[in-house]
């Protein structure tokens, strides 16, 4: 294989790895959008991930057992959100934003809680290439799975009911609050493998700032794709692409400056080209109240 092709292959792998933890982010966005709740909080959710996986990994000696605690703490953060969306009705853009700030402030403190220093944790058992490669294809497993559930169950009638019209839902018995709420907690859970993968299938740790912006990156990958798995996939494949080729660029001499900011730019881009040719859920954002 010449050098070309050898540069392209180079590419292609590392846009799977930068994409990886977008995908699985925008999935749980999808999730959450198509019930009527607007997940700003998906960048809590992948540092949640992230470093409750690190810490659990390193007490226990199992990457398992910590890729597990970090879906269910990724879970659990989503839930607050759910609660706050459904049972307070409270601005969800508020409320996921102050999410992002208290568990970036929670995981910071917690590194010098747990390994008594600021910045990063100790290096802990990883998922390895196995375990990398297997969260890869299981990102594109859950894309495929959720297409089918949310266009072809009942499950996904409900809840695209419930972010198209929750009033008309409820009049058909379906209870739209208690909808909502579940699918946010699993798209939270699906979203928090996306910082499971960064600290444990990527690198072994976790530090300050890992997940730079990919659960925004991740939001617009939502727009992106039209609110639809496969949409959402192949938009974090593109902003993917664009992550990877900095480090290509690089190397040809280009700023390192403008390369660190090229994926947020095609984010940018992208979503601007797609400015008032999209519509969201009807009720996306909108809070709904029982009467």
């Amino acid at each position: 294989m010449n050098g070309a092709g050898a540069a392209i292959l180079a590419v292609l792998g590392l846009t799977l790895v930068k994409a990886t933890p977008l995908i699985f982010a925008a999935l749980g966005g999808v999730v959450s959008e198509r019930s009527g709740v607007v997940n700003i909080g998906l960048e809590a959710i992948l540092i949640a991930g992230a470093f409750v996986a690190v810490v659990v990994s390193g007490v226990t000696g199992s990457p398992i057992l910590g890729a597990l605690a970090g879906i269910v703490a990724g879970a659990l953060i989503a839930a607050l959100l759910a609660f706050a969306a459904t049972r307070l009705a409270v601005d969800q853009i508020v409320a996921g934003t102050g999410l992002n700030i208290a568990t970036l402030a929670a995981a910071a403190f917690g590194l010098v809680l747990v390994y008594h220093r600021p910045g990063a944790s100790d290096e802990v058992p990883s998922l390895g290439h196995t375990g990398e490669i297997a969260l890869i294809v299981i990102a594109f497993a859950c894309a495929a799975a959720l297409h089918v559930a949310l266009d072809r169950t009942p499950w996904g009638l409900r809840v695209r009911a419930c972010g198209e019209d929750p009033g008309a839902a409820e009049a058909a018995g379906i209870d739209a609050l208690r909808t909502r709420f579940g699918a946010v907690v699993l798209g939270g859970a699906i979203a928090a493998l996306g910082g499971v993968y960064l600290s444990l299938a990527e690198l072994d740790l976790y530090s300050d700032g890992m997940t730079a912006g990919r659960g925004f990156i991740a939001l617009a990958a939502v727009i992106f794709g039209r609110w639809t798995p496969l949409g959402a996939t192949g938009a974090a494949l593109f902003f993917g692409f664009f992550a990877a080729l900095q480090y290509s660029l690089q190397r040809a001499g280009v700023p390192s400056e403008l390369m660190q900011a090229l994926p947020y730019l095609a984010a940018v881009v992208a979503l601007a080209g797609f400015a008032g040719r999209v519509r969201a859920p009807a009720s996306d954002g909108v809070p709904y109240v029982r009467q």
